[in-house]
């Protein structure tokens, strides 16, 4: 399975390079915000395929193509595509995520960020590796001497934007920096301790449980942005669900609760 894994992130990276810096076109899918490419969808093809041929008895959950339940204790979650709008505007903060549950705990994850040619792989309680190498997260010293990514999507209810609004204005006044590529990359940043952490209030179960893994495994953690632990359910319904996180080294999280959400 792990063999699996680095094979489809490698094939569907090789796909994406093939598109990326083209007049590909896109649409728009649920909001302003959120867009699909065909690469996105020949990229879902080609891992779905590989999965489905190795593993026809394991459950798939797709971004782009949805719940495919074959009741197995084995579902791989896949985002073929991770920061689509970048990669349309020919920017390349972009790359494939694709993780493996085990019931509905993510054992096995990887990132793969194709312009950089960088794969991520981790495996629960067995650590993690950029391109081979182990690497841990190092301990940021402080909320103020960090930078911290903030990701908030097209959102129509006033609440919820005053919201994204306080915690920005807290964030100007607490953090180093902010900086936002509203991709993956955010997540494998604060996974490598170049940013202190990430709040990302719109995600989906494919944007944040391999990447959850990788960070954990870094010795990090991720939570729901109230400071509630992260329990996936994987039915017909987990696609439609959001997933406010907050993810980082321990010491910071505990000051972005206290300061800033």
């Amino acid at each position: 399975m792990k063999e699996t894994l680095i094979l489809a992130l490698e094939i569907a990276g090789k796909e994406l390079l093939k598109h990326f810096g083209t007049n590909i076109g896109f649409k728009v899918k649920e909001s302003q915000s959120s867009i699909v490419t065909k690469a996105d969808l020949k990229s879902d093809a080609l891992i779905s395929e590989l999965i489905r041929k190795r593993f026809p008895s394991h459950n798939i959950i797709s971004e782009e193509s949805g719940f495919s339940d074959m009741n197995s204790k084995f579902t791989w979650v896949i985002d073929p595509l991770d920061g689509t709008s970048n990669f349309a505007s020919a920017i390349p903060w972009f790359g494939v995520l694709i993780a493996l549950f085990e019931d509905n705990v993510p054992v096995m994850g990887g990132a793969y960020l194709p312009v950089l040619n960088q794969m991520y792989i981790a495996e629960k309680g067995k650590g993690v590796v950029l391109n081979g190498k182990p690497f841990t997260m190092p301990e940021n010293s402080s909320l103020k001497n960090s930078l911290i990514s903030f990701n908030v999507d097209f959102t129509d209810n006033e609440k919820i934007l005053n919201e994204s609004l306080s915690i920005y204005k807290n964030l100007v006044k607490s953090a180093r920096n902010i900086r936002c590529t509203n991709s993956l990359v955010d997540f494998l940043y604060v996974a490598e301790g170049k940013f202190g952490a990430v709040i990302n209030l719109f995600t989906r179960v494919w944007d944040i449980s391999a990447l959850g893994l990788i960070i954990e495994e870094a010795g990090g953690i991720m939570k729901y942005a109230n400071g509630d632990e992260i329990k996936f359910r994987l039915d017909s319904k987990v696609p439609e669900a959001n997933f406010p996180v907050i993810a980082g080294c321990e010491l910071i999280i505990a000051e972005l609760r206290k300061d800033v959400l």
